[in-house]
């Protein structure tokens, strides 16, 4: 699922279209390798996102805003001196490479005109948006410098002149015009090469994906084997492979996304229709914009936050390794302290048999009057104490005993609740959603002393509502799912009302869950569905048979002292649900 040629052709037309000759009014760089213009032209405001993002780099018109850091990084500033308030006078895609060139016009400080080049490249790891002269075709800046220590073809620096990316020997497809040229390219490859491979492997911006389609198509076996191909399959791949660069040729794109909806997945994407690929669910868009949006904004979305939460989500693995090794060593000192009650019986069995013990002994043999089968006991005895010390020897390391066994237990349970607390902490992080949802669960952890407190300009907004789950039953209720300890908080004791009723996964970490009942009595479609969601909602995620707690929320305490989240609850039922996603979903609506 990337970029290819055909993709980026449709894109570079719509973006020509509503573009060219337009005004960039003002320039973002929210992430480190993403930049967003927004360009004003025949009265309407667009606004651009450019990505260099190493999974999923990307050009195309954005409805959503993501929050800008305080300081605009240097290539932001860079962009702003050059191209703010330039206007766009062209937007081309070279040879059919996954690339897109925005020609800009824009006057210097001087106010003499000069022409810049904005280069995106959308190639996998070696992404990248590259500002250049045109007149010198040397390389203002880039959003990533490539030095020489990590590229010794091709090096991105200011003040070298740009080359292009390496064609790796491939043939621009829209150039080919007869079927020898076609035939003779491809057969120029090994000729054990599948004829699918041969294919992307000869032509710029050919996917695996529009390899395969080609084949299919022509009714041809994918993996089947170059030199065992005649002029006729060949004629009959050409046929095909000419009519999917006429489409690009002529602008006739279909923009569409597949779907797998029994698992919930997006397949692939293309700008044409794939007919392999039918059997899935289509959807359709009016724009190959609009497909790229809706595709992109979930998965990249998760895939910032998982990059945001890689520090934390690690702090927090450290933490909980440390705690149960922290158990698993009190654990094993509590068996210690258990096997220590043998010092009584020997205290009892030196003081009974005292003057049994002569001067100089280091060890004595006593029958064990408390065992029912009077076994003899061997116990060792210090020679420079009188067997009245001796005893007081093994009373008093059986006191010590005692007291740590007391000792260890108070610690085994305080490290059982951290661990529990921070299972719950990974629960939160898995469940983030939003950049606030990140800094909510930041701003407890420092609150509670597990991470040093960060001096930032600016903090968090504590008045700013939370963005818990919102959902809708089957019969009408209003469920509240909290994502983090500071949302379980709010939707338990500040939302929810004494009577509506409160859910949590049975002894395991896992998020608050309220219906509301608002005076209505749920029926067990209800208290099913939000059960599920607990249980989906939890460390049981996609687990069978998964117990549910449900109880009054008024039944629903917070113990004095304990850590956000962490609440006891009695008066409760339990009920077995699933807790996979299509069971958590299948019946409730999802409120935005």
């Amino acid at each position: 699922m990337a970029l290819d040629g055909c993709v980026i052709a449709a894109l570079t037309h719509e973006l020509k279209f509503r573009l060219c000759f337009g005004r960039i009014d003002k320039i973002y760089q929210p992430e480190t390798d993403e930049i967003v213009f927004t360009i004003r032209n025949k009265g309407n405001n667009y606004r651009v996102l450019l990505s260099a993002n190493s999974n999923y780099p990307k050009i195309h018109f954005t409805k959503f805003n993501k929050e800008n850091p305080m300081s605009p990084p240097n290539f932001c500033m860079i962009l702003r001196k050059h191209l703010l308030g330039g206007r766009i006078i062209d937007i081309v895609q070279p040879q059919f490479e996954r690339m897109v060139k925005l020609i800009i016009e824009s006057s210097d400080e001087l106010n003499i005109l000069k022409t810049k080049e904005l280069i995106i490249e959308m190639m996998g790891k070696h992404s990248n948006i590259i500002l250049i002269n045109y007149e010198d075709n040397k390389i203002i800046d880039s959003i990533k410098r490539i030095p020489y220590s990590i590229s010794r073809y091709r090096q991105v620096l200011p003040g070298i002149k740009y080359t292009m990316p390496p064609s790796q020997n491939k043939i621009n497809p829209l150039d080919i015009d007869t079927g020898d040229v076609f035939t003779s390219v491809i057969k120029s490859k090994d000729k054990r090469t599948p004829i699918y491979k041969a294919l992307y492997m000869s032509f710029t911006g050919i996917s695996p994906l529009l390899s395969r389609e080609i084949c299919y198509r022509s009714s041809v076996d994918e993996n089947a084997i170059l030199s065992n191909l005649d002029s006729q399959t060949m004629d009959s791949i050409y046929k095909n492979f000419t009519d999917i660069i006429d489409k690009i040729k002529t602008n006739n794109f279909i923009p569409i996304i597949y779907y797998d909806s029994t698992i919930e997945k997006y397949i692939d994407f293309s700008s044409i229709e794939i007919s392999h690929l039918n059997y899935y669910e289509k959807h359709l868009f009016e724009s190959t914009n609009d497909m790229l949006e809706d595709f992109y904004l979930k998965r990249d979305s998760k895939e910032r936050i998982k990059q945001r939460t890689g520090d934390l989500r690690k702090n927090i693995r450290i933490k909980l390794d440390r705690m149960y090794n922290k158990l698993n060593n009190l654990d094993r000192d509590l068996k210690k302290g258990y096997e220590a009650k043998k010092y009584k019986l020997y205290g009892n069995l030196i003081t009974a048999n005292i003057y049994q013990i002569g001067k100089d002994q280091d060890e004595i043999e006593l029958v064990n009057f408390y065992d029912d089968d009077h076994n003899v006991v061997n116990i060792s005895l210090d020679k420079r104490l009188t067997p009245a010390r001796n005893a007081q020897k093994y009373f008093k390391m059986y006191n010590k005993a005692k007291t740590a066994i007391y000792e260890i237990n108070k610690q085994i349970k305080k490290t059982k609740v951290e661990i529990n607390y921070l299972e719950q902490i990974i629960i939160n992080i898995e469940q983030c959603t939003h950049m606030s949802d990140i800094e909510e669960i930041r701003a407890e952890l420092e609150e509670i002393g597990i991470l040093k407190r960060k001096i930032t300009k600016k903090g968090i907004d504590s008045n700013r509502k939370s963005n818990y789950l919102k959902y809708i039953s089957s019969e009408g209720f209003e469920i509240f799912v909290g994502k983090n300890n500071k949302q379980n908080n709010d939707i338990t004791f500040k939302i929810s009302s004494g009577e509506d009723l409160w859910f949590h996964v049975k002894d395991m970490p896992g998020s608050h869950v309220v219906l509301r009942r608002k005076d209505k009595t749920p029926g067990d479609f209800s208290i099913l569905e939000a059960a599920t969601l607990a249980a989906y909602h939890s460390k049981a995620k996609n687990s069978t048979k998964v117990a549910v707690d449900y109880t009054q929320r008024k039944n629903v305490k917070k113990r004095r002292g304990a850590k956000p989240g962490m609440v006891i609850y009695d008066n409760y039922s339990t009920v077995l649900v699933d807790s996979d996603e299509r069971s958590a979903l299948k019946n409730v609506k999802k409120q935005l």
